[in-house]
């Protein structure tokens, strides 16, 4: 059980602060010090230069709460407002998943992929299907601006938080589609095709236990499950995608760490040219690249 903190009047200083939070409720103190920087605008060095600082009756007030949100489990991303993905600091929002390292070796390998491609034809044409936060596609934007990235997602709550993002970021070689999968993508019966499709999307079978766990708990469900075996949008991409590719173009998906094989034979079967796995830093299999 949280035990209320103590020291309740105006005067008490950051460190002080942070040690009684971490005495009270076993919450990390690098938690904590987020959530600090988040009340008082302080940076990691500034909490430590600056860790006599007095904290005013209201911004106690508000790490207290904040505090007691997160001890309820509630994900420190949604308590801020913001995550940090590739260097870069995404707006979320509980209408979105907040983005994880681990997608960020997804990025790092269509990096890859797309440089040479950018080489060959200098109006690459990226598409992130089902984006939630823009955190792949903007990524992939800001660092290749040669790009042209269009992000896509089901959830207009979630587009919108995309659209945020861009703006925040200033990347100026995006659009936002509202689209269920490819339904805005094929007007008049022609499809509209990319370079590269890029997906992480609802892998987790309904109910999986571990819906029920950690941050997974606060996060959009629909963004999560498919609500089936897990395997819903990768049969959608690999029965579709290829009329929205170019020729040579390729499928990037992430997926979870026990689904490699059946999202490459999906692929396989598919008839693409060449389909490969890959593994994370961890060594986990996660990652599926699918060639036209």
């Amino acid at each position: 059980m949280t035990r209320p903190m103590t020291n309740r009047q105006p005067g008490l200083h950051i460190d002080a602060a942070l040690q009684a939070s971490q005495h009270n409720t076993g919450l990390p103190l690098s938690e904590l010090r987020i959530l600090m920087s988040h009340v008082t605008g302080l940076n990691r060095v500034g909490l430590i230069t600056h860790n006599t600082m007095m904290l005013s009756a209201d911004q106690f007030s508000q790490f207290e709460s904040l505090v007691k949100r997160r001890a309820q489990g509630e994900p420190v991303a949604y308590l801020t407002g913001v995550r940090e993905f590739f260097s870069r600091e995404f707006m979320v929002t509980p209408d979105v998943l907040i983005p994880r390292p681990e997608t960020e070796e997804l990025v790092e390998k269509a990096l890859q992929w797309l440089e040479k491609r950018s080489r060959e034809n200098l109006l690459t044409k990226v598409l992130d299907m089902g984006c939630g936060s823009g955190a792949i596609g903007l990524t992939l934007a800001l660092e290749n601006p040669i790009l042209e990235v269009t992000l896509s997602d089901v959830s207009e709550a979630a587009l919108q938080v995309a659209q945020a993002n861009a703006k925040k970021l200033a990347a100026k070689n995006v659009q936002c589609v509202h689209s269920n999968l490819f339904e805005a993508f094929a007007p008049e019966g022609q499809p509209q095709q990319f370079d590269l499709i890029v997906s992480n999307p609802p892998y987790i079978a309904s109910g999986d236990e571990h819906l029920k766990q950690g941050d997974l708990r606060f996060e959009p469900l629909s963004a999560l499950t498919d609500h089936q075996d897990g395997l819903f949008f990768y049969r959608q991409l690999a029965q579709h995608a290829a009329q929205h590719l170019r020729p040579t173009g390729a499928v990037l998906m992430e997926h979870g760490y026990t689904q490699q094989g059946d999202v490459l034979a999906l692929f396989r079967q598919a008839g693409f040219a060449a389909v490969e796995g890959f593994t994370d830093l961890a060594g986990q299999p996660r990652m599926v690249l699918a060639l036209q």
